[in-house]
């Protein structure tokens, strides 16, 4: 009988493309996530959780955003804190990732199909060193995350009243930045060291390994362990990337501070200025995390920190977003045809083109999805101004985190319409459309090519 489900599941699953798969093991994630956070034991005394709450919270975990309907501070307990540093891992590394590596720790081979999914999940081109990335993946993570705790704990013993409290906030910290999810167990983010510059640092670094792409830190590292550094070469990925996100960082910084400077930084020192602007600019990459109210932000840098979340971290990272490749190549696309380029390069390579193709694609489908959504929560929620409804949808699309304070007195509607956003933004565009699409097939034929009047 067990022979037989599984060979039924067997067949099930090869009438899935890898992209249908990817979804309905996130949306399995979900589900199991729902439970967990669900179970009584795991809440503070005398808390009750709605199922629409605690599906709210699952998934805003599992797509490691960390927009909440309710306070993790007030409804978790200590062992809950825990299952939710779990479930943001299984979220932020990826749940083919972190499956596979439980796959390979049992003894198990990795086969092709699985492999195809791990490529999927990660966003490879190629199947060459599945394994290898995997391994590297965790690895790197978890290096991150436990220097970042040990670190932190330390720390933080001059701010709790416990050591045990301290190491506790210390290590929920360091997973949520590094997986860039924004969960807080302070109850207000970073606004209790909103003048302490060494966690805001701390903060900031495991913010940005999150986000930068596990690639790009897979190459840092074979950089760094190399006897013979000049033998080491960065692919155009990392290169483009880093440079993208340090642009787009500094970019951020300073539009941020000049657009705000006669008015929340009116009253605000040099050093307070520059890393308030700083710290909202770098979690806008995905963390999440807060050093200040953002709603006390004027409405012209309230747009920008939307566009800076729409865009998102890196692919193959711990974010969301049409992510940073995906602008850059648009921008560099629009600037190669303004010039009278054929194409389009950079750093000494040209972008491929179906590349461009695909990048014009999720920058469409991802302004169209938002676009829905702000429509639909403009209808369900009209005690809400536009402003704090278009925050909301882009934060949850580039699951980021950051909000306006409007999230908990979301109606049911509402906080359904954030959850698909989240979820989208999660696995991402190509993995939402293909949900549809099924297998492709190859075109018999075409039609003779007409051309059309454009602009």
């Amino acid at each position: 009988m067990f022979y037989d489900l599984k060979t039924k599941f067997n067949k099930y699953f090869d009438h899935l493309t890898p992209f249908q798969v990817i979804v309905l093991f996130y949306a399995t994630a979900v589900i199991v996530s729902t439970i967990l956070v669900s179970l009584p034991f795991l809440h503070k005394e005398g808390v009750e959780l709605s199922f629409i709450d605690a599906l709210f919270t699952a998934v805003s975990a599992v797509s490691v955003t960390g927009l909440n309907v309710v306070s993790t501070l007030d409804t978790f307990n200590t062992a809950g804190y825990f299952v939710l540093m779990f479930i943001l891992q299984f979220g932020g590394i990826g749940v083919m990732t972190l499956g596979t590596f439980i796959w390979l720790m049992l003894g198990k081979k990795i086969g092709l199909k699985r492999r195809q999914l791990i490529k999927t999940d990660q966003n490879r081109s190629t199947f060459a060193g599945m394994v290898k990335l995997i391994k590297q993946i965790l690895l790197i993570i978890l290096f991150i995350e436990l220097v970042g705790a040990i670190i932190l704990s330390v720390y933080f013993i001059q701010y709790f009243p416990t050591v045990w409290e301290a190491i506790v906030q210390g290590m929920f910290a360091s997973v949520s930045a590094t997986t860039n999810a924004g969960f807080d167990i302070t109850g207000v983010s970073l606004v209790l060291f909103e003048n302490d510059y060494f966690v805001q640092m701390i903060n900031m670094l495991l913010l940005t390994l999150g986000a930068i792409g596990f690639p790009v830190l897979i190459e840092i590292k074979d950089y760094l362990t190399h006897k013979q550094k000049n033998v080491i070469h960065f692919s155009l990925f990392a290169k483009l990337t880093s440079v993208t996100f340090g642009v787009l960082v500094v970019v951020g910084t300073v539009l941020i501070y000049l657009l705000d400077r006669n008015n929340f930084f009116a009253d605000k020192s040099w050093h307070e200025a520059f890393f308030f602007s700083l710290f909202q600019s770098v979690t806008t990459r995905n963390g999440g995390l807060a050093t200040m109210d953002v709603a006390e932000f004027s409405v012209p840098t309230l747009l920008v920190i939307c566009i800076l979340m729409f865009i998102g971290a890196s692919p193959s990272s711990v974010g969301g977003g049409i992510r940073t490749t995906t602008f850059a190549i648009s921008v560099l696309t629009v600037i190669a045809y303004a010039r009278g380029k054929t194409h389009v390069r950079v750093f000494r390579r040209e972008i491929d083109p179906d590349d461009i193709f695909r990048s014009f694609i999720v920058i469409n489908t991802a302004i169209a999805i938002t676009g829905i959504a702000v429509i639909l929560l403009n209808y369900f929620e009209p005690q809400f101004s536009l402003m704090q409804i278009l925050f909301e949808a882009c934060s949850a699309f580039g699951t980021t985190g950051l909000s306006m304070g409007i999230t908990p007195d979301l109606h049911t509607a509402g906080k359904i319409i954030i959850i698909t956003l989240m979820f989208i933004g999660r696995i991402g565009i190509f993995s939402f459309l293909f949900i549809i699409r099924g297998k492709g097939v190859k075109d018999k034929y075409h039609y003779p090519k007409e051309p059309m009047i454009i602009g």
